[in-house]
């Protein structure tokens, strides 16, 4: 485990000059036996648009964790949340998540949603966040095996 102190975790906003560090992280927190990732076109592609924003978690200045997310409306999503092994159990999911909901919030959401594939570790951090499951989407990620696995959409109220 890091032996950099929680206390030197930073929050900052991105941009989509960051998206060489977005890629790294994505490519170390996420198990490509799922097929989760994102790919950069994809990542550019909606960083562009109006209503997303970026934040990123640097520890000692070094990139830790990105939570990628979008409002419209009453309602906001967390389209994507990553930590880099190294740097968790230090808050930063956690960190991430509520900075995610307070931008949320100052933007006029009253909800926030997202979606994940069933049997992720992080729907625990989720649960104590307050989400819920409001849906179900039987099959919908496919492993690099061919696996299949559901994705659970979840939500609450900001």
């Amino acid at each position: 485990m890091s032996t950099i102190p929680a206390s030197q975790t930073e929050l900052v906003e991105g941009t989509a000059i960051d998206l060489d560090e977005v890629m790294a992280t994505m490519h170390l927190a996420f198990d490509p036996a799922f097929g989760e990732a994102w790919t950069r076109g994809q990542c550019a592609g909606i960083m562009g648009l109006g209503g997303v924003w970026l934040l990123l978690s640097r520890r000692c200045g070094r990139p830790a964790g990105f939570a990628l997310a979008r409002g419209v409306l009453d309602e906001a999503e967390l389209l994507l949340l990553a930590v880099q092994p190294e740097h968790r159990r230090f808050g930063i999911g956690r960190a991430l998540l509520d900075a995610v909901a307070a931008e949320a919030r100052s933007h006029g959401a009253t909800r926030l949603h997202l979606e994940m594939r069933e049997g992720n570790p992080a729907s625990i951090l989720y649960e104590r966040a307050g989400f819920h499951e409001i849906g179900r989407r039987k099959r919908y990620y496919r492993g690099h095996d061919g696996s299949s696995f559901d994705a659970i959409t979840l939500a609450c109220r900001l």
